[in-house]
């Protein structure tokens, strides 16, 4: 399933096939098929004109990211602490020999700040390495090398660094820390991934308390036109690798719902 998701992942990205398309139009107009040509190229033109001038990728991870609320005051009791990796980049730290981080540190700073607050807390960073090939390299000796450098105490954290998406991050995550009942788990991510996060913990066997970081968006109220096509397709393929993953995770089991809402 791992390397089914990455193919998957490739092939379904604008970035793949609307060249493709641009491409066959193209050449579909230099034979005898020439209305098919200029059909396919109609059409992935107006594709490019809505995706250009329309919010349409940036209302989907609206949607995504205001499905839970943000915590302005955690409790003031918290059992644990929890940071999903994929903000940093194991590659480029072994290449430059200093942490590299990617979209989402907010993540690992906000872990950071949580934990100075908090220092009765466990701590854990779960993330082994989500790259196809060297899956030798991972996230976690990353993250190490960035809370040494912060000032945190690494002998407090706990790294859990064989897992390569989500599901694996909770069902690890869960075998390794065995919360008990009642403790009170705060789980950090991006915004955008809470809910397939929290819905992935929840099958694993606990409820964390969502904290949602790194934002992309001001909300789904807030929308404003434009003129931008690699922003548009930006954001509207970060949108749909979001949601397709909500979809195949209902479909494996491993959510209870297609979109995981808070607790009431």
């Amino acid at each position: 399933m791992f390397l089914l998701s990455k193919a998957y992942l490739f092939l379904a990205n604008p970035n793949f096939w609307l060249p493709v398309l641009l491409a066959t139009g193209t050449g579909l107009l230099w034979t005898r098929y020439r209305r098919a040509g200029r059909r396919v190229l109609t059409a992935t033109v107006a594709f490019i004109v809505v995706i250009a001038t329309m919010p349409v990728g940036y209302m989907a991870i609206a949607v995504l990211e205001d499905r839970f609320p943000t915590v302005h005051q955690p409790p003031a009791r918290i059992d644990g602490i929890i940071v999903l990796g994929g903000t940093v980049n194991q590659f480029m730290t072994m290449a430059r020999g200093q942490p590299a981080l990617t979209d989402g540190a907010e993540r690992l700073t906000e872990f950071v700040a949580l934990a100075r607050r908090h220092p009765e807390a466990r701590l854990v960073f779960t993330g082994g390495s989500a790259a196809v090939f060297m899956q030798e390299l991972k996230e976690s000796e990353v993250a190490r090398m960035f809370f040494d450098q912060m000032g945190l105490d690494t002998s407090r954290i706990v790294f859990e660094s064989e897992s390569r998406n989500t599901w694996e991050n909770a069902v690890f995550t869960h075998r390794l820390m065995q919360p008990r009942p009642g403790a009170v788990w705060v789980l950090i991510t991006s915004a955008l991934h809470m809910p397939r996060a929290v819905g992935a913990f929840r099958k694993a066997g606990w409820t964390p308390l969502p904290f949602p970081v790194d934002y992309l968006t001001y909300g789904h109220l807030h929308l404003t036109p434009r003129l931008d096509l690699g922003g548009g397709i930006d954001d509207l393929w970060t949108a749909m690798r979001e949601w397709m993953a909500l979809a195949a995770y209902r479909i494996l089991g491993r959510t209870d719902t297609v979109l995981p809402a808070p607790k009431r």
